[in-house]
């Protein structure tokens, strides 16, 4: 079991949440965190890069001057790819950067992120964020409090109340539905913050989709 300190408002420790680690994979699996990385960048990419090759470019034909007696390079036509606004010599072309990857390594990947940031203690609760209005000032001491001095992913059960709203003009601060969690965002940021109710709910859904999947394996 990992314990996770719950905090208050002020910073101090006033409860703890067990985590059984079995729940969220066992063990870290690196290569597995990587290829989830990678295919989730990937999937990004646009891949609408294109540029022209020697065929599609304007220019003449016409070698440029005579081969010998100039004292210059020998030179051919202006489109060649070593002149300036020729074509390319392995144009771009448009394509798609998409990796697959399967539902269950998907799924894994995700609960192996959170089991990394419970090892290295990057998941920090709070037992309930009281903000009346929006507020930066406040949120910006509740982050010195909690000891958060580095990029941080802000979970939330909704991202429209008073504090996604006083977080937003944080640098380094990134808002997000706790549902939504995936390893690339969790990887991509150094700390969690999240309420403890809301990440005990979170912990429930993964246990259940969890054991749905080994159900269909066996």
């Amino acid at each position: 079991m990992i314990e996770i300190p719950v905090h208050d408002a002020k910073g101090k420790q006033i409860d703890a949440l067990q985590v059984d680690e079995q729940l969220l994979g066992g063990e870290v699996r690196a290569n597995l965190l990587k290829q989830a990385f990678v295919r989730f960048h990937a999937n990004r990419r646009q891949g609408s890069a294109r540029t022209r090759t020697r065929g599609e470019t304007s220019y003449s034909t016409r070698k440029l001057y005579r081969q010998k007696g100039t004292g210059n390079a020998r030179r051919g036509a202006a489109g060649t790819n070593i002149m300036r606004g020729g074509g390319m010599a392995f144009a771009k072309r448009p394509r798609s950067y998409r990796k697959d990857m399967p539902r269950k390594m998907r799924q894994l990947a995700n609960r192996n992120a959170v089991l990394a940031k419970l090892i290295d203690g990057e998941i920090k609760l709070i037992d309930s964020f009281k903000f009346d209005q929006p507020s930066t000032k406040q949120f910006s001491q509740l982050l010195k409090a909690l000891g958060i001095d580095r990029s941080c992913l802000l979970a939330l059960e909704q991202t429209t109340d008073n504090v996604a709203m006083s977080a937003r003009n944080i640098d380094q601060i990134q808002v997000t539905q706790i549902d939504r969690l995936n390893a690339f965002e969790l990887l991509n940021h150094r700390y969690i913050l999240s309420e403890k109710t809301a990440f005990e709910a979170f912990l429930q859904r993964t246990a259940q989709r969890a054991s749905g999947s080994k159900k269909e394996a066996s």
